[in-house]
């Protein structure tokens, strides 16, 4: 009696085929989801800097202009009008202005053309424009 174990050469093939079938199916879905995450980042992030300007104006009586930028919210801005009362420790909690999800800078315009202020990530493609993964993500857009 021979007792031999292990797999033949056609459950090896049956197995591989069932594994690339579950990846085909799979496989896009995670892809997918990886863009719908960084979009929903980039709002969080721009609703921070929201929250955060809005303590900034509550503190000193005006927004940070446009040239003092988002780094106003981090360290006290030493050009334009130098605000009195800056709150210690800057007005984020993790003390650094992030990249949009993609690596790019945030736009911030102020005052805005849609509001007290303007914040804008472009998106995957890093340009003004676009449509999808690529579309811009702006403050006075998000719900």
């Amino acid at each position: 009696m021979s007792n031999n174990k292990g797999f033949t050469l056609l459950e090896i093939i049956v197995v591989v085929f069932i594994l690339s079938l579950l990846a085909a199916i799979v496989a896009p879905k995670i892809i997918g989801r990886t863009d719908d995450a960084r979009i929903a980042e980039g709002k969080v992030q721009i609703k921070n800097f929201e929250t955060a300007l809005k303590l900034f104006k509550l503190d000193n009586g005006f927004y940070p202009a446009t040239e003092q930028g988002l780094a106003s919210l981090v360290e006290k801005p030493t050009v334009g009008q130098i605000p009195q009362k800056y709150r210690e420790g800057g007005y984020l909690e993790q003390r650094r202005i992030p990249a949009d999800p993609w690596g790019n800078p945030y736009i911030y315009i102020s005052p805005g053309l849609y509001g007290d202020f303007d914040i804008i990530s472009y998106g995957a493609d890093g340009r003004e424009g676009g449509e999808g993964k690529d579309a811009d993500i702006k403050n006075w857009d998000i719900q």
